[in-house]
Protein backbone atom coordinates (compact mmCIF):
# COMPACT_ATOMS: atom_id res chain seq x y z
CA UNK A 1 0.00 0.00 0.00
CA UNK A 2 2.64 2.24 0.58
CA UNK A 3 4.14 1.74 -2.43
CA UNK A 4 1.38 2.38 -4.26
CA UNK A 5 0.79 5.64 -2.69
CA UNK A 6 3.88 6.95 -2.87
CA UNK A 7 4.16 5.70 -6.58
CA UNK A 8 1.09 8.00 -7.33
CA UNK A 9 2.25 10.85 -5.36
CA UNK A 10 5.14 10.91 -7.42
CA UNK A 11 3.76 10.54 -11.00
CA UNK A 12 1.50 13.98 -9.51
CA UNK A 13 4.45 16.02 -8.37
CA UNK A 14 6.81 15.35 -10.73
CA UNK A 15 4.69 15.79 -13.67
CA UNK A 16 3.03 18.85 -12.36
CA UNK A 17 5.98 21.12 -10.75
CA UNK A 18 8.75 19.77 -13.45
CA UNK A 19 10.93 21.77 -10.93
CA UNK A 20 9.60 25.18 -12.61
CA UNK A 21 8.98 27.73 -10.53
CA UNK A 22 4.98 28.56 -11.91
CA UNK A 23 4.31 25.01 -12.63
CA UNK A 24 0.81 25.21 -10.79
CA UNK A 25 -2.58 26.56 -13.21
CA UNK A 26 -2.49 30.18 -13.64
CA UNK A 27 -5.13 32.26 -11.35
CA UNK A 28 -8.12 34.77 -12.41
CA UNK A 29 -7.20 38.42 -11.99
CA UNK A 30 -10.12 38.92 -9.65
CA UNK A 31 -10.60 37.58 -6.28
CA UNK A 32 -13.19 36.76 -3.73
CA UNK A 33 -13.11 37.57 0.01
CA UNK A 34 -12.89 34.02 0.69
CA UNK A 35 -9.77 33.68 -1.59
CA UNK A 36 -8.26 36.96 0.19
CA UNK A 37 -8.99 35.40 3.39
CA UNK A 38 -7.14 32.09 2.43
CA UNK A 39 -4.07 34.24 1.16
CA UNK A 40 -3.46 36.01 4.13
CA UNK A 41 -3.70 32.71 6.28
CA UNK A 42 -1.37 31.07 3.95
CA UNK A 43 1.05 33.76 4.56
CA UNK A 44 0.96 34.87 8.38
CA UNK A 45 0.15 31.65 9.79
CA UNK A 46 2.00 28.03 9.12
CA UNK A 47 -1.17 26.80 7.58
CA UNK A 48 -4.87 27.27 7.30
CA UNK A 49 -7.19 25.10 9.30
CA UNK A 50 -10.95 24.97 8.81
CA UNK A 51 -11.78 26.93 11.98
CA UNK A 52 -8.87 29.79 10.89
CA UNK A 53 -11.28 30.42 7.58
CA UNK A 54 -14.18 30.41 9.55
CA UNK A 55 -12.43 32.74 12.51
CA UNK A 56 -11.05 35.58 9.72
CA UNK A 57 -14.18 35.70 8.08
CA UNK A 58 -16.42 36.30 11.27
CA UNK A 59 -13.46 39.26 12.34
CA UNK A 60 -12.87 40.33 8.74
CA UNK A 61 -9.23 40.57 7.39
CA UNK A 62 -8.15 43.99 9.33
CA UNK A 63 -9.28 43.07 12.73
CA UNK A 64 -7.37 39.65 12.10
CA UNK A 65 -4.31 41.38 10.57
CA UNK A 66 -4.53 43.70 13.94
CA UNK A 67 -4.60 40.69 16.17
CA UNK A 68 -1.37 39.40 15.07
CA UNK A 69 0.43 42.04 14.52
CA UNK A 70 -0.37 42.68 18.39
CA UNK A 71 -0.99 39.30 19.76
CA UNK A 72 -1.01 40.17 23.50
CA UNK A 73 -4.52 39.19 23.55
CA UNK A 74 -4.74 36.45 22.44
CA UNK A 75 -4.86 33.53 24.46
CA UNK A 76 -2.44 30.83 24.60
CA UNK A 77 -3.67 27.25 26.08
CA UNK A 78 -2.62 26.40 29.86
CA UNK A 79 -0.42 23.22 28.20
CA UNK A 80 1.83 25.47 26.05
CA UNK A 81 2.49 28.12 28.87
CA UNK A 82 3.43 24.78 30.73
CA UNK A 83 5.95 23.63 27.90
CA UNK A 84 7.49 27.00 27.66
CA UNK A 85 8.71 26.58 31.42
CA UNK A 86 10.98 23.87 30.68
CA UNK A 87 14.27 24.73 32.33
CA UNK A 88 16.28 24.51 28.96
CA UNK A 89 14.62 27.60 28.14
CA UNK A 90 13.78 29.63 31.22
CA UNK A 91 17.28 28.63 33.00
CA UNK A 92 20.02 31.50 32.34
CA UNK A 93 22.82 30.22 29.83
CA UNK A 94 25.56 30.37 33.64
CA UNK A 95 22.96 27.87 35.27
CA UNK A 96 23.06 25.82 32.37
CA UNK A 97 26.38 25.74 32.01
CA UNK A 98 26.85 25.49 36.16
CA UNK A 99 24.36 22.23 35.91
CA UNK A 100 25.18 20.98 32.25
CA UNK A 101 28.68 21.93 31.85
CA UNK A 102 31.77 19.61 31.74
CA UNK A 103 32.38 20.84 35.33
CA UNK A 104 29.21 19.41 36.52
CA UNK A 105 29.29 16.06 33.98
CA UNK A 106 32.94 15.05 35.80
CA UNK A 107 31.01 15.69 38.76
CA UNK A 108 28.30 13.33 38.45
CA UNK A 109 30.91 10.80 37.24
CA UNK A 110 32.80 11.01 40.01
CA UNK A 111 30.06 10.73 42.45
CA UNK A 112 28.59 7.63 40.69
CA UNK A 113 31.82 6.20 41.01
CA UNK A 114 31.71 6.71 44.40
CA UNK A 115 28.39 5.46 45.07
CA UNK A 116 28.82 2.20 42.89
CA UNK A 117 32.62 1.50 43.29
CA UNK A 118 32.40 0.86 39.86
CA UNK A 119 36.09 1.28 39.33
CA UNK A 120 37.39 -1.30 41.98
CA UNK A 121 37.89 -3.99 39.56
CA UNK A 122 39.94 -1.34 37.02
CA UNK A 123 42.02 -0.79 40.60
CA UNK A 124 45.60 0.15 39.83
CA UNK A 125 45.32 0.33 35.95
CA UNK A 126 44.66 3.89 34.62
CA UNK A 127 44.15 3.39 31.38
CA UNK A 128 40.91 1.41 32.04
CA UNK A 129 40.29 4.12 34.55
CA UNK A 130 40.29 6.65 32.54
CA UNK A 131 38.04 4.60 29.82
CA UNK A 132 35.58 4.26 31.82
CA UNK A 133 35.21 7.38 32.95
CA UNK A 134 35.48 8.79 29.18
CA UNK A 135 32.59 6.58 28.68
CA UNK A 136 30.62 7.63 31.39
CA UNK A 137 30.94 11.34 30.86
CA UNK A 138 29.81 10.77 27.24
CA UNK A 139 27.03 8.94 28.31
CA UNK A 140 25.50 11.60 30.53
CA UNK A 141 26.49 14.46 28.12
CA UNK A 142 24.39 12.75 26.13
CA UNK A 143 21.44 11.94 27.86
CA UNK A 144 21.85 15.54 29.34
CA UNK A 145 21.75 16.83 25.78
CA UNK A 146 19.09 14.86 24.65
CA UNK A 147 16.98 16.43 27.51
CA UNK A 148 17.44 19.77 26.43
CA UNK A 149 17.09 19.13 22.66
CA UNK A 150 13.79 17.45 22.97
CA UNK A 151 12.42 20.07 25.53
CA UNK A 152 13.60 22.94 22.88
CA UNK A 153 12.12 20.95 19.97
CA UNK A 154 8.33 19.99 21.46
CA UNK A 155 8.01 23.97 22.64
CA UNK A 156 8.82 24.66 19.17
CA UNK A 157 7.09 22.82 17.25
CA UNK A 158 3.87 22.30 19.62
CA UNK A 159 3.68 26.03 19.58
CA UNK A 160 3.76 26.43 15.80
CA UNK A 161 1.14 23.89 15.18
CA UNK A 162 -1.21 25.19 18.39
CA UNK A 163 -0.56 28.62 18.96
CA UNK A 164 -3.51 31.07 17.93
CA UNK A 165 -0.46 33.58 18.37
CA UNK A 166 0.47 32.38 14.52
CA UNK A 167 2.41 34.99 12.85
CA UNK A 168 4.87 35.51 16.65
CA UNK A 169 5.47 31.97 15.72
CA UNK A 170 6.08 32.52 11.87
CA UNK A 171 8.32 35.42 13.20
CA UNK A 172 9.77 33.46 15.33
CA UNK A 173 10.82 31.11 12.77
CA UNK A 174 11.74 34.15 10.64
CA UNK A 175 14.59 35.63 12.96
CA UNK A 176 16.06 32.64 14.49
CA UNK A 177 17.15 32.25 11.23
CA UNK A 178 18.25 35.58 10.62
CA UNK A 179 20.34 35.38 13.69
CA UNK A 180 20.63 31.51 13.54
CA UNK A 181 23.48 29.61 16.12
CA UNK A 182 23.32 25.61 15.67
CA UNK A 183 22.90 23.91 18.61
CA UNK A 184 26.18 21.21 17.31
CA UNK A 185 28.48 23.90 18.18
CA UNK A 186 30.08 23.17 21.51
CA UNK A 187 27.97 24.83 24.52
CA UNK A 188 25.50 26.14 22.47
CA UNK A 189 24.16 22.30 22.86
CA UNK A 190 22.57 23.66 26.20
CA UNK A 191 21.87 27.32 25.12
CA UNK A 192 20.04 26.57 22.10
CA UNK A 193 16.38 26.89 23.93
CA UNK A 194 17.50 29.62 26.49
CA UNK A 195 18.60 31.79 22.98
CA UNK A 196 15.47 31.43 21.41
CA UNK A 197 13.14 31.88 24.36
CA UNK A 198 14.97 34.96 25.52
CA UNK A 199 16.83 36.24 23.10
CA UNK A 200 14.35 35.87 20.08
CA UNK A 201 10.77 35.38 21.02
CA UNK A 202 10.02 38.60 23.22
CA UNK A 203 11.43 41.02 20.09
CA UNK A 204 10.29 39.12 17.47
CA UNK A 205 7.13 42.49 16.33
CA UNK A 206 9.27 44.79 18.39
CA UNK A 207 12.03 47.29 17.42
CA UNK A 208 14.70 45.38 15.61
CA UNK A 209 17.16 47.37 17.58
CA UNK A 210 15.88 45.37 20.74
CA UNK A 211 16.03 42.20 19.28
CA UNK A 212 19.93 42.80 17.78
CA UNK A 213 21.14 43.71 20.90
CA UNK A 214 19.40 40.94 23.03
CA UNK A 215 21.36 38.46 20.39
CA UNK A 216 24.56 40.27 20.63
CA UNK A 217 24.42 39.61 24.08
CA UNK A 218 23.57 36.31 24.62
CA UNK A 219 26.30 33.44 25.25
CA UNK A 220 24.63 31.30 22.29
CA UNK A 221 25.75 33.55 19.65
CA UNK A 222 28.81 35.26 21.18
CA UNK A 223 29.82 31.31 21.54
CA UNK A 224 29.03 30.37 18.09
CA UNK A 225 30.67 33.29 16.37
CA UNK A 226 33.57 33.12 19.06
CA UNK A 227 33.68 36.55 20.03
CA UNK A 228 34.11 35.10 23.34
CA UNK A 229 37.70 34.45 22.00
CA UNK A 230 38.01 38.25 20.99
CA UNK A 231 41.23 39.98 22.80
CA UNK A 232 42.83 43.19 22.37
CA UNK A 233 46.44 42.18 21.43
CA UNK A 234 47.50 44.35 24.37
CA UNK A 235 45.64 41.45 26.71
CA UNK A 236 46.87 38.67 25.15
CA UNK A 237 50.47 39.34 25.47
CA UNK A 238 49.62 40.48 29.22
CA UNK A 239 47.84 37.42 29.58
CA UNK A 240 50.55 34.89 27.91
CA UNK A 241 53.23 37.02 30.53
CA UNK A 242 51.18 36.28 33.61
CA UNK A 243 50.17 32.50 32.85
CA UNK A 244 52.55 31.69 30.43
CA UNK A 245 50.44 30.56 28.09
CA UNK A 246 48.12 31.73 25.66
CA UNK A 247 44.60 30.17 26.84
CA UNK A 248 41.63 30.69 24.97
CA UNK A 249 42.39 34.72 24.21
CA UNK A 250 44.21 34.37 20.92
CA UNK A 251 43.92 38.26 20.48
CA UNK A 252 41.44 39.98 17.30
CA UNK A 253 38.53 37.53 16.26
CA UNK A 254 36.30 38.86 13.11
CA UNK A 255 34.35 36.17 12.75
CA UNK A 256 30.97 37.77 14.84
CA UNK A 257 32.04 41.06 13.33
CA UNK A 258 31.93 39.90 9.99
CA UNK A 259 28.39 38.29 10.11
CA UNK A 260 26.84 41.21 12.49
CA UNK A 261 27.50 43.60 9.68
CA UNK A 262 27.01 40.80 6.69
CA UNK A 263 23.99 38.89 7.49
CA UNK A 264 22.27 40.41 10.78
CA UNK A 265 22.25 44.12 9.77
CA UNK A 266 23.58 46.23 6.85
CA UNK A 267 23.51 43.08 4.11
CA UNK A 268 26.60 42.08 1.88
CA UNK A 269 26.15 44.78 -0.10
CA UNK A 270 25.50 47.52 2.45
CA UNK A 271 28.37 50.08 2.31
CA UNK A 272 30.77 48.48 4.69
CA UNK A 273 34.56 47.86 3.94
CA UNK A 274 36.91 45.21 5.27
CA UNK A 275 38.74 47.89 7.63
CA UNK A 276 35.11 48.37 9.13
CA UNK A 277 34.82 44.96 9.89
CA UNK A 278 37.79 44.90 11.86
CA UNK A 279 37.27 48.19 13.43
CA UNK A 280 33.67 46.61 14.68
CA UNK A 281 35.70 43.60 16.19
CA UNK A 282 38.28 46.00 17.83
CA UNK A 283 34.69 47.42 19.36
CA UNK A 284 33.58 43.47 20.42
CA UNK A 285 36.52 42.69 22.20
CA UNK A 286 36.28 41.61 25.85
CA UNK A 287 32.49 40.79 25.05
CA UNK A 288 32.12 37.38 25.59
CA UNK A 289 31.22 34.89 28.63
CA UNK A 290 32.13 34.42 32.24
CA UNK A 291 35.06 33.33 32.93
CA UNK A 292 33.94 29.71 33.32
CA UNK A 293 37.25 28.88 36.14
CA UNK A 294 36.26 32.05 37.61
CA UNK A 295 32.08 31.01 38.04
CA UNK A 296 32.96 28.10 39.00
CA UNK A 297 35.95 28.79 41.67
CA UNK A 298 32.83 31.15 43.05
CA UNK A 299 30.54 28.40 43.08
CA UNK A 300 32.48 26.03 44.83
CA UNK A 301 33.81 28.41 47.42
CA UNK A 302 29.53 29.21 47.88
CA UNK A 303 29.43 25.25 48.47
CA UNK A 304 32.63 24.97 50.67
CA UNK A 305 30.87 27.31 52.78
CA UNK A 306 27.66 25.93 53.14
CA UNK A 307 29.21 22.56 53.84
CA UNK A 308 31.57 23.84 56.39
CA UNK A 309 28.57 25.23 57.97
CA UNK A 310 26.61 21.52 57.60
CA UNK A 311 28.97 18.67 56.73
CA UNK A 312 25.92 16.59 56.21
CA UNK A 313 25.22 18.31 53.04
CA UNK A 314 28.40 17.57 51.62
CA UNK A 315 26.99 14.84 49.16
CA UNK A 316 23.69 16.17 48.56
CA UNK A 317 26.10 19.17 47.11
CA UNK A 318 27.79 16.23 44.61
CA UNK A 319 24.91 14.81 43.59
CA UNK A 320 22.68 18.23 42.61
CA UNK A 321 25.40 20.29 41.46
CA UNK A 322 24.89 23.52 40.32
CA UNK A 323 21.04 22.76 42.21
CA UNK A 324 21.94 26.08 44.33
CA UNK A 325 22.87 29.06 41.92
CA UNK A 326 21.62 31.70 42.23
CA UNK A 327 21.61 34.67 39.81
CA UNK A 328 23.38 36.85 42.35
CA UNK A 329 26.26 34.56 42.60
CA UNK A 330 26.87 34.86 38.46
CA UNK A 331 28.69 37.67 37.10
CA UNK A 332 27.90 39.23 33.58
CA UNK A 333 24.31 39.69 32.11
CA UNK A 334 22.63 37.05 34.16
CA UNK A 335 19.41 36.34 31.54
CA UNK A 336 21.48 36.45 28.57
CA UNK A 337 24.99 35.14 29.61
CA UNK A 338 27.04 37.59 27.92
CA UNK A 339 30.11 38.92 30.34
CA UNK A 340 31.90 42.52 29.65
CA UNK A 341 35.44 42.16 30.82
CA UNK A 342 37.10 45.78 30.23
CA UNK A 343 40.46 44.21 30.56
CA UNK A 344 40.56 42.35 27.04
CA UNK A 345 38.93 45.43 25.62
CA UNK A 346 40.73 47.43 23.20
CA UNK A 347 40.12 51.16 24.23
CA UNK A 348 42.00 53.07 21.22
CA UNK A 349 39.24 55.05 18.80
CA UNK A 350 37.84 53.54 16.13
CA UNK A 351 36.13 54.45 13.02
CA UNK A 352 33.10 52.64 11.64
CA UNK A 353 31.15 53.58 8.37
CA UNK A 354 33.25 56.96 8.39
CA UNK A 355 31.69 57.62 12.12
CA UNK A 356 34.07 57.92 15.19
CA UNK A 357 33.64 55.69 18.10
CA UNK A 358 35.46 56.55 20.91
CA UNK A 359 37.46 54.30 23.38
CA UNK A 360 34.93 53.86 26.43
CA UNK A 361 34.25 50.70 26.69
CA UNK A 362 31.61 48.59 27.04
CA UNK A 363 29.61 51.58 25.83
CA UNK A 364 30.90 51.57 22.06
CA UNK A 365 29.30 48.41 21.62
CA UNK A 366 26.00 49.95 22.38
CA UNK A 367 27.28 53.15 20.31
CA UNK A 368 27.87 50.50 17.44
CA UNK A 369 24.39 48.48 17.66
CA UNK A 370 22.85 51.69 16.92
CA UNK A 371 24.71 53.18 14.37
CA UNK A 372 23.96 49.70 12.59
CA UNK A 373 20.52 49.62 13.37
CA UNK A 374 19.43 52.35 12.43
CA UNK A 375 21.56 52.40 8.81
CA UNK A 376 19.67 52.99 5.33
CA UNK A 377 21.41 49.39 4.33
CA UNK A 378 20.15 47.66 7.46
CA UNK A 379 16.45 48.96 6.45
CA UNK A 380 16.74 47.48 3.00
CA UNK A 381 18.43 44.33 3.82
CA UNK A 382 15.70 43.74 6.28
CA UNK A 383 12.96 45.00 4.15
CA UNK A 384 14.07 42.55 1.04
CA UNK A 385 14.15 39.43 3.33
CA UNK A 386 10.38 40.30 4.73
CA UNK A 387 9.01 41.13 1.54
CA UNK A 388 11.00 37.08 -0.25
CA UNK A 389 9.74 35.97 3.01
CA UNK A 390 6.02 37.04 2.85
CA UNK A 391 5.66 37.65 -0.75
CA UNK A 392 7.36 36.00 -3.35
CA UNK A 393 11.30 34.28 -3.97
CA UNK A 394 12.38 37.53 -6.06
CA UNK A 395 10.37 40.50 -4.62
CA UNK A 396 9.77 43.46 -6.34
CA UNK A 397 12.10 46.46 -5.69
CA UNK A 398 9.18 48.43 -5.59
CA UNK A 399 8.17 46.95 -2.55
CA UNK A 400 11.38 46.69 -0.97
CA UNK A 401 12.69 50.36 -1.02
CA UNK A 402 8.53 51.25 0.61
CA UNK A 403 9.07 48.74 3.85
CA UNK A 404 12.68 50.47 3.79
CA UNK A 405 11.10 54.08 4.31
CA UNK A 406 8.98 52.65 6.61
CA UNK A 407 11.50 50.90 8.55
CA UNK A 408 13.49 53.92 8.98
CA UNK A 409 10.52 56.15 9.63
CA UNK A 410 9.43 53.72 12.20
CA UNK A 411 12.98 53.49 14.07
CA UNK A 412 12.74 50.01 12.95
CA UNK A 413 9.26 48.77 14.08
CA UNK A 414 8.63 45.36 12.89
CA UNK A 415 5.21 45.08 13.19
CA UNK A 416 4.93 48.65 11.81
CA UNK A 417 6.43 47.43 8.74
CA UNK A 418 4.65 44.04 8.31
CA UNK A 419 1.66 45.89 8.66
CA UNK A 420 2.72 48.20 5.67
CA UNK A 421 3.67 44.59 4.01
CA UNK A 422 0.25 43.04 4.42
CA UNK A 423 -1.74 45.93 2.83
CA UNK A 424 0.45 46.47 -0.35
CA UNK A 425 -0.16 45.63 -3.30
CA UNK A 426 2.54 43.39 -4.20
CA UNK A 427 1.43 41.03 -1.03
CA UNK A 428 -2.07 40.73 -2.57
CA UNK A 429 -1.12 40.62 -6.17
CA UNK A 430 -2.80 37.42 -7.59
CA UNK A 431 0.61 36.32 -9.22
CA UNK A 432 2.08 36.27 -6.16
CA UNK A 433 -0.23 33.57 -4.48
CA UNK A 434 0.46 30.16 -4.04
CA UNK A 435 3.93 31.25 -5.40
CA UNK A 436 6.18 29.88 -3.15
CA UNK A 437 7.40 26.46 -1.95
CA UNK A 438 7.42 25.45 1.85
CA UNK A 439 10.43 24.46 3.32
CA UNK A 440 10.54 21.15 5.20
CA UNK A 441 9.89 23.01 8.62
CA UNK A 442 6.95 24.93 7.34
CA UNK A 443 5.24 21.85 5.13
CA UNK A 444 5.80 19.79 8.75
CA UNK A 445 3.57 22.47 10.67
CA UNK A 446 1.24 23.11 7.81
CA UNK A 447 0.46 18.85 8.03
CA UNK A 448 -0.04 18.87 11.81
CA UNK A 449 -2.20 22.05 11.59
CA UNK A 450 -4.47 20.53 8.63
CA UNK A 451 -4.88 17.29 10.38
CA UNK A 452 -5.31 19.31 13.95
CA UNK A 453 -2.41 16.79 15.18
CA UNK A 454 -1.10 17.57 18.53
CA UNK A 455 2.35 16.62 19.18
CA UNK A 456 3.07 13.95 21.81
CA UNK A 457 6.66 12.91 20.94
CA UNK A 458 8.41 15.43 19.36
CA UNK A 459 11.02 12.37 17.75
CA UNK A 460 9.20 11.78 14.52
CA UNK A 461 9.34 15.40 14.01
CA UNK A 462 12.83 15.60 14.28
CA UNK A 463 13.74 12.47 12.11
CA UNK A 464 11.97 14.21 9.66
CA UNK A 465 13.38 17.41 9.30
CA UNK A 466 16.77 15.55 9.53
CA UNK A 467 16.24 13.36 7.01
CA UNK A 468 14.70 16.62 4.72
CA UNK A 469 18.17 18.28 5.39
CA UNK A 470 16.55 20.94 7.45
CA UNK A 471 17.48 19.51 11.10
CA UNK A 472 15.75 21.63 14.05
CA UNK A 473 18.48 24.35 15.38
CA UNK A 474 21.44 22.12 13.64
CA UNK A 475 21.96 24.92 10.51
CA UNK A 476 25.96 25.19 10.66
CA UNK A 477 26.31 28.02 8.55
CA UNK A 478 25.13 31.75 10.05
CA UNK A 479 23.41 32.64 7.69
CA UNK A 480 20.42 30.25 8.47
CA UNK A 481 18.09 28.15 6.33
CA UNK A 482 16.60 29.73 2.93
CA UNK A 483 12.77 29.86 2.43
CA UNK A 484 12.87 30.01 -1.34
CA UNK A 485 12.15 27.15 -4.04
CA UNK A 486 14.94 27.06 -5.63
CA UNK A 487 16.65 25.89 -2.00
CA UNK A 488 14.29 22.93 -1.64
CA UNK A 489 12.19 22.05 -4.69
CA UNK A 490 14.33 18.60 -5.74
CA UNK A 491 13.78 14.70 -5.97
CA UNK A 492 15.53 13.76 -2.70
CA UNK A 493 13.49 16.17 -1.37
CA UNK A 494 9.81 15.59 -2.68
CA UNK A 495 10.49 11.88 -2.08
CA UNK A 496 10.73 12.74 2.20
CA UNK A 497 7.74 14.40 2.25
CA UNK A 498 5.99 11.68 0.24
CA UNK A 499 7.07 9.14 2.83
CA UNK A 500 6.58 11.36 5.67
CA UNK A 501 2.98 11.73 4.85
CA UNK A 502 2.01 7.97 3.79
CA UNK A 503 3.76 7.21 7.40
CA UNK A 504 1.94 9.86 9.01
CA UNK A 505 -1.43 9.43 7.32
CA UNK A 506 -1.15 5.64 8.15
CA UNK A 507 -0.44 6.32 12.14
CA UNK A 508 2.30 4.77 12.08
CA UNK A 509 4.02 7.70 13.63
CA UNK A 510 4.11 7.58 17.70
CA UNK A 511 3.17 10.50 19.21
CA UNK A 512 1.38 12.56 16.40
CA UNK A 513 -1.70 11.14 15.71
CA UNK A 514 -3.70 13.02 12.77
CA UNK A 515 -6.98 13.89 14.61
CA UNK A 516 -9.04 14.43 11.33
CA UNK A 517 -8.75 12.25 8.67
CA UNK A 518 -11.51 13.55 6.26
CA UNK A 519 -10.10 14.58 2.61
CA UNK A 520 -12.91 16.73 2.83
CA UNK A 521 -11.87 18.65 5.87
CA UNK A 522 -7.96 18.63 5.21
CA UNK A 523 -9.29 19.95 1.78
CA UNK A 524 -9.68 22.77 3.35
CA UNK A 525 -6.40 23.21 3.99
CA UNK A 526 -5.10 22.76 0.78
CA UNK A 527 -3.66 26.58 -0.53
CA UNK A 528 -4.74 26.42 -3.62
CA UNK A 529 -7.44 25.17 -5.95
CA UNK A 530 -6.45 21.47 -6.75
CA UNK A 531 -6.08 20.72 -10.39
CA UNK A 532 -7.65 18.47 -12.55
CA UNK A 533 -4.90 15.88 -12.13
CA UNK A 534 -4.85 15.73 -8.59
CA UNK A 535 -8.23 15.96 -7.89
CA UNK A 536 -8.89 12.57 -10.47
CA UNK A 537 -6.06 10.97 -8.60
CA UNK A 538 -7.67 11.33 -5.04
CA UNK A 539 -11.06 10.16 -6.36
CA UNK A 540 -10.39 7.23 -8.26
CA UNK A 541 -7.80 6.38 -5.48
CA UNK A 542 -8.97 4.08 -1.89
CA UNK A 543 -9.92 5.63 1.40
CA UNK A 544 -6.73 4.91 2.97
CA UNK A 545 -4.77 6.81 0.23
CA UNK A 546 -6.99 10.01 -0.17
CA UNK A 547 -5.34 11.50 3.02
CA UNK A 548 -1.74 11.13 2.22
CA UNK A 549 -2.18 11.87 -1.72
CA UNK A 550 -3.88 15.45 -0.27
CA UNK A 551 -1.09 16.14 1.82
CA UNK A 552 1.58 15.29 -0.95
CA UNK A 553 0.09 16.76 -3.55
CA UNK A 554 1.69 19.71 -5.27
CA UNK A 555 -0.80 22.25 -4.30
CA UNK A 556 -0.10 21.15 -0.54
CA UNK A 557 3.64 21.78 -1.22
CA UNK A 558 2.53 25.93 -2.30
CA UNK A 559 1.08 28.70 -0.23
Amino acid sequence: MQKKVISALLAISFLTFGFEANALPQKSETQSDSEKIQHLLNRITFGKTYSDIGLVSKMGIENYIKSQLHPQDLVVSEDLIELSKAEALQASPSQLFIKYGRPAIKAAVQNQNQNQNQNQSLKGNKAKVTEQNKKQFNKIAREANQVIYGDTALNRIARAVESPRQLEEVMTDFWFNHFNVSSDKGLDKIWIGAYEEKAIRPYVLGRFRDLLGATAHHAAMLFYLDNWQNSAPQAVEQNIQANNKKKNNKGINENYARELMELHTLGVDGGYTQKDVTELARVLTGLGTPNRGSMMGKLNRQMKNAVDRNPSMKNRFVRNYGQFVSADMLPGDSMLGSYFDERRHDFGNKVIMKVTIKGEGEKEIEQVLDLLAKHPSTAKHISYKLAQYFVCDKPPQSLVENLSQIYLKSDGNIATVLDALFHSNEFWDVKNQNAKFKSPYRFLISTLRATDTRVEDVQPAVNYLRQAGMPLYKCLTPDGYKNTQEAWLNPDNLVNRLNFVTAFSSGRLKGMQPQIKEPELIAYSIPGKLSEKTSNAIKKAPPAMQMPLLLGSPEFMKY
